[in-house]
């Protein structure tokens, strides 16, 4: 571009140059009618060369650096000119309704759609998708978000009715067999308490205690006294400790008759909880003390640290994007695709935020370009313009030179003629 103005000057510097040359040179033949003619245009073609050189110059500096009035345009009307550009701008060439019109005959649903499929599967989008997800799963604040869990887990603890569960544990209880080895273990537990020595001497202890204490008159208390002169502590305590021993291991044995009747029972009275209002109420009574009193914020807050710490692992892994991602986004865009209504109301929805944004910095548009040119100096605009246009100015001079030089060879003519 530069190039080409120097090139444009030198040409018409060069035609001005040729206009003064002919002059002079016609002058010692100025009496002859060619000579008269050709000085003329000669002449002419100066005149309007230097004339044009000077309306030129002065759009952007004082010719000669003589400060005649009404020089150097462009400097001084720096201001009223960048007004005028941005005037233009905005209530001419880039009006909101042209740019509205233009946003109209755009399918932007289709470019958009275009774009996600050609770059989805670019791994640039892939690092960015991930990168993005990992850090939506660092923003997730645990404690913010534990009192939430934590009360909806607890009413939904409160809604639970204990007479959807208790039926079905008393099956698993029976069907288990849990009763008799319930059972059992009470047995085990009783034998293994009745067999030591000291339960023998506690009960019997408590056997003489109660025998010294029974009151009787005549011979039920001589019964008595000699009944305990016979017997001390550790005879007494055997002889419980005996009837104890032998009680349980026939309870422990599966076929007694005894252990039957017990177990059946057992199963009865098991049964009987299933319609026990009462029962169902306490529990529920104690379900409500409980839930209250737990406080499980601490055990949700280190859970869900844990699963951040997973989810953000396991985002990283290779097969994450390909496997879990790219599947949801391409059935989710194939769908909207087979869905014109959806694609319509996409589109509708992208033009007006578009035309809304236009509408709301549409002004910006200019205080942009303004910005931009009050930051150029006089100098630097003054370069850019002649930059631009400084080809079609130079012609304007070439033009005039040419034209005077014409215009002055048909002046002279005809005044010769005459």
């Amino acid at each position: 571009m530069l190039k080409q103005k120097n090139k444009s000057q030198h040409l018409a510097t060069i035609s001005l140059a040729v206009m003064a040359i002919g002059f002079l040179i016609t002058m010692p033949i100025r009496d002859s009618l060619w000579g008269i003619i050709l000085q003329g245009g000669f002449e002419a073609g100066l005149v309007g060369g230097l004339a044009d050189w000077f309306a030129v110059t002065a759009l952007f500096r004082h010719p000669l650096g003589i400060p005649i009035p009404h020089t150097a345009l462009l400097p001084k009307n720096r201001k009223r000119i960048i007004a005028g550009i941005i005037s233009m701008l905005e209530n001419d060439w880039l009006t909101k309704e042209s740019i509205r019109k233009k946003i109209d005959t755009l399918n932007f649903s289709e470019k958009l759609f275009s774009i996600i499929d050609k770059e989805i599967h670019s791994k640039a989008v892939q690092k960015n998708f991930i990168i993005l997800i990992q850090h939506l799963i660092k923003t997730i604040d645990t404690k913010r978000i534990a009192p939430v869990i934590e009360n909806e887990l607890k009413s939904q603890l409160n809604k639970l009715d204990t007479k959807n569960f208790l039926p079905l544990i008393i099956d698993q209880v029976m069907e288990r067999k849990y009763d008799e080895k319930t059972l059992d273990f009470i047995l085990k537990e009783v034998y293994e308490w009745a067999k030591k020595d000291s339960t023998k001497y506690k009960l019997g202890g408590l056997a003489v205690d109660a025998v010294e204490n029974i009151k009787a008159d005549g011979f039920m208390q001589f019964a008595l006294k000699s009944f305990s002169n016979l017997v001390n502590e550790e005879k007494l305590g055997n002889i419980i400790q005996s009837i104890i021993l032998k009680g349980v291991d026939s309870f422990r044995d599966p076929f007694n008759p005894n252990r039957k009747t017990l177990m059946i029972h057992i199963h009865n009275k098991l049964q009987s909880v299933k319609n026990d209002e009462k029962v169902y109420e306490e529990l529920n009574h104690l379900k409500t003390q409980l839930i209250a009193k737990w406080e499980p914020q601490e055990q949700i807050i280190s859970l869900l640290n844990n699963l951040k710490q997973k989810a953000h692992d396991f985002v990283e892994e290779s097969s994450f994007f390909d496997h879990y991602i790219l599947p949801i986004i391409i059935d989710g865009l194939e769908n909207l695709k087979a869905n014109p209504e959806k694609v319509n109301s996409l589109e509708t929805w992208i033009k007006q935020q578009i035309s809304s944004f236009v509408d709301k910095n549409h002004t910006k548009i200019g205080k942009l370009v303004e910005e931009n040119l009050e930051r150029l100096d006089d100098k630097t605009l003054i370069t850019m313009v002649e930059t631009n246009v400084g080809k079609d100015l130079q012609w304007i001079r070439v033009n005039g030179a040419v034209c005077g030089f014409l215009i002055g060879l048909v002046l002279v003519g005809i005044k010769a003629l005459l």
